[in-house]
């Protein structure tokens, strides 16, 4: 009888737009955070041929932005990697240009493979080499072009998953005075040097090497002291050969791009085998280790500035 009766309820209620918090406390509330993100690999061997023949399929000009979209396999259709962050591969070839124009999202762009290519940020413009990072930070102007003779890939990071969750998304195109309007302002800085961050690990290494995190360096704006985007921190990791991570887990998935070396991350009970190049994502409060199978230099970005501005952010 009770149940008829609390079925004839909910029904009613349904009708009015409402539902019982008690059917789903359990669910909205957990005891410890769930995800249906699940940890992901892709190789670059097998995701580079795909990414030169879009470059035989559609010109930088038209494709606006010629990236192929990393797509979590619990996520698809979403274009996200994890529930917060987007991540993909970007294409420039020789002699092309990317149009200029600007958005509320914040963007890390790792640069993958190539020389030749720069990013322009409110018409300040810079040159991208292997291992560097560019941020482009939320509502500049921002342009990429290849003045090289080779093709130029690189990795975006970007937070559009957490600014559609606000429903914040602005864009706006752009041509040259709108550019030229846009230095009225002084960006900060938005160039990472991969040289300059190898130098900060060889310093880290004296303090020793973490039983889980190896040698990590955290990137931090030299100007305001604090991660590079609001939303987005990024990582540069040392795993020296033989290295055998003790696990850990944090409420920040994370998007990890290798630059040199062979190892492995496990996460929970799988075994994700990366090499150079190779982009891979850990979800949320998983227990992950890594493990180096010879020195290894990792690039990583996650969403830990946003959740620790929002008192969220817990490791254990």
């Amino acid at each position: 009888m009770q149940e008829s009766t609390r079925s004839s309820f909910y029904s009613r209620i349904d009708a009015h737009g409402m539902t019982p918090l008690w059917e789903v406390l359990h669910e909205l509330v957990p005891p410890s955070p769930t995800t249906p993100c699940v940890p992901a690999l892709w190789r670059y061997d097998t995701v580079r041929p795909f990414l030169m023949e879009s470059g035989e399929l559609i010109t930088a000009q038209e494709a606006v932005r010629r990236v192929l979209v990393f797509e979590n396999p619990a996520l698809r259709g979403s274009s996200s990697i994890t529930h917060s962050l987007y991540a993909g591969l970007q294409l420039i070839l020789p002699g092309e240009a990317a149009p200029s124009h600007r958005h509320t999202q914040s963007a890390i762009r790792f640069i993958v493979e190539g020389e030749g290519a720069f990013t322009a940020v409110d018409g300040e413009r810079v040159v991208m080499h292997p291992g560097d990072f560019i941020v482009t930070p939320a509502w500049t102007w921002h342009d990429h072009g290849n003045t090289g003779s080779e093709p130029v890939v690189w990795m975006d990071g970007l937070d559009i998953p957490m600014v559609r969750f606000f429903d914040a998304g602005f864009a706006e195109n752009g041509g040259v005075e709108e550019v030229k309007a846009g230095v009225k302002r002084k960006t900060e800085t938005f160039a990472y040097k991969y040289e300059n961050a190898l130098n900060w690990l060889d310093k880290l290494k004296a303090k020793g090497v973490h039983p889980s995190h190896g040698v990590k360096m955290a990137y931090r704006n030299p100007v305001s002291g604090q991660a590079p985007t609001p939303t987005m921190a990024a990582f540069l990791s040392w795993f020296p050969k033989g290295f055998e991570g003790k696990a850990s887990r944090a409420t920040d998935a994370a998007v990890y791009c290798v630059v040199e070396g062979r190892g492995r991350t496990v996460v929970g009970e799988q075994a994700l085998e990366w090499g150079p190049r190779d982009v891979f994502v850990t979800p949320s409060w998983a227990p992950v280790s890594h493990h180096a199978v010879e020195d290894a230099i990792v690039f990583s970005i996650s969403d830990r500035p946003a959740q620790q501005a929002l008192g969220l952010w817990r490791e254990g």
